[in-house]
């Protein structure tokens, strides 16, 4: 254990893992392209679609805690073996569903299940990787995740179109079932496993991870926790119920385009923030900050959600751009994992990617069931194919909150504490950490 593991293993074995958030985000969006389909089998309204979609952002929010401690416990590789046992089950379930109830289960046990995946990613990469990578390969984490948000667009609505949304369910849960047994044989939770040396802090690796409770209690005592809580969830959340849910609807009710050039719109405020994610996290990585980068891309996400909301009648052109720059934008939200994992202890760093990854689905399941409340509130009655058509006004007076929601998030990232991309232990209440004060470099 002389020298570290070469960056194609450590890439390797972090994407493999990675795969399941993947997954998870191809699950959290394929009900944008299922919405008339989902309302006539099951007769439902905005408000209870709203709810079917949203039970997967419930569970997905309250495992959150339970997953960054098993992480820290049990370690990133049995944590998602069993987790994407417990994905492709739900897929199961969601695609053979009966009724409406059985359908919740289905949702609720996807949700529960791929909740696990973007912490133990995080956990993972603080053993593969330096601290000053953790931006980027965060980052990259969410690229991952947006292209399952891509598939979960025009692919997958084409293949409800040919096949059904049942058969393509079914189809996700099998394709879910290998990556569980891939997992299990292929990833290890620190290189030392494979005879290389650990990017862990010495104190990890020195006394292990801290006890459970007490890690919860550390995360949950720092104020920077919360504001980072707040911001990502924030941030995140406008462009998860909008390209996840009432996007592709309002795309084909207001606009009239057809159902597949909806979803491909929507796909690409999904790819900009793929895209977005590593380039921010790199941008954070290379200046050495974490709190300017994230004011400035959080200012720019609430400004463009203003000119949409604002603006009505886009012309159809624009709106590729202006999906793209939010979506862009809105990919600062890695910069906070990171910024997070740096203002706790190193020895709870599953803990804290838990309480703040909590936020991301939590806020998007409240706005996602919340703006559907307020377009069946709006609603004229008119109804084709079995479906509810809401008007412009209705779909303006829900978009509102995604312009609430950013600008919050901007004011939430204002009052944090500056990292400098370094861990906050031991810097005796100083601003700054002690190395830049002696003008040294810290390991």
């Amino acid at each position: 254990m002389s020298r570290f593991a070469p960056g194609w293993l450590s890439w390797l074995m972090w994407g493999v893992v990675a795969s399941l958030y993947l997954i998870g985000f191809f699950q959290r969006m394929a009900p944008a392209v299922m919405v008339d389909d989902l309302m006539r089998d099951f007769s439902l309204g905005a408000a209870l679609l709203g709810n079917l979609s949203a039970a997967y952002f419930y569970a997905y929010a309250v495992v959150q805690i339970p997953s960054g401690l098993l992480a820290d416990s049990i370690g990133p590789r049995r944590l998602s073996s069993i987790a994407c046992l417990g994905a492709a089950l739900g897929a199961l379930i969601f695609g053979l569903a009966g009724n409406l109830w059985i359908a919740y289960a289905g949702r609720m046990l996807i949700g529960a299940s791929v909740g696990v995946a973007f912490v133990t990613c995080m956990k993972l990469a603080g053993h593969w990787f330096p601290t000053n990578r953790f931006a980027t390969v965060t980052g990259v984490a969410l690229l991952f995740g947006n292209l399952g948000g891509v598939l979960a667009g025009v692919p997958l609505s084409e293949a409800v179109f040919a096949f059904g949304w049942r058969a393509s369910m079914v189809a996700s849960a099998i394709v879910t079932l290998a990556v569980a047994v891939i997992i299990w044989l292929f990833v290890r939770d620190d290189p030392r496993e494979r005879g290389y040396k650990s990017y862990a802090h010495a104190s990890v690796l020195e006394n292990g991870t801290l006890a459970p409770l007490r890690a919860l209690r550390l995360v949950m005592t720092q104020r920077d926790t919360w504001l980072l809580f707040l911001a990502g969830g924030l941030l995140a959340a406008p462009v998860l119920v909008f390209a996840g849910l009432w996007g592709v609807p309002y795309l084909v009710q207001v606009y009239g385009f057809d159902r597949s050039y909806a979803a491909t719109l929507t796909s690409t405020m999904l790819i900009a923030w793929a895209v977005g994610g590593p380039s921010l996290g790199a941008i954070s990585d290379r200046l050495g900050r974490r709190k300017a980068p994230y004011v400035v891309a959080s200012v720019l996400t609430a400004g463009l959600w203003g000119i949409f909301l604002i603006w009505e009648n886009i012309p159809s052109l624009l709106l590729f751009p202006l999906f793209a720059a939010i979506g862009f934008t809105s990919g600062a939200l890695i910069i906070g994992f990171a910024f997070s994992r740096e203002a706790n202890h190193p020895g709870a760093s599953g803990a804290v990617g838990g309480v703040v990854n909590m936020s991301v689905l939590g806020f998007a399941a409240i706005l996602q069931q919340g703006l559907g409340n307020i377009l069946d509130r709006n609603w004229d009655g008119i109804m084709a194919a079995g479906a509810r058509i809401y008007s412009q006004d209705a779909y303006s007076s829900a978009f509102l909150w995604l312009f609430v929601c950013s600008l919050l998030s901007v004011i939430a990232v204002v009052f944090t504490r500056e990292t400098y991309c370094r861990m906050r232990e031991g810097w005796e209440n100083s601003e700054f950490p002690p190395d830049l004060m002696e003008g040294r470099t810290k390991n």
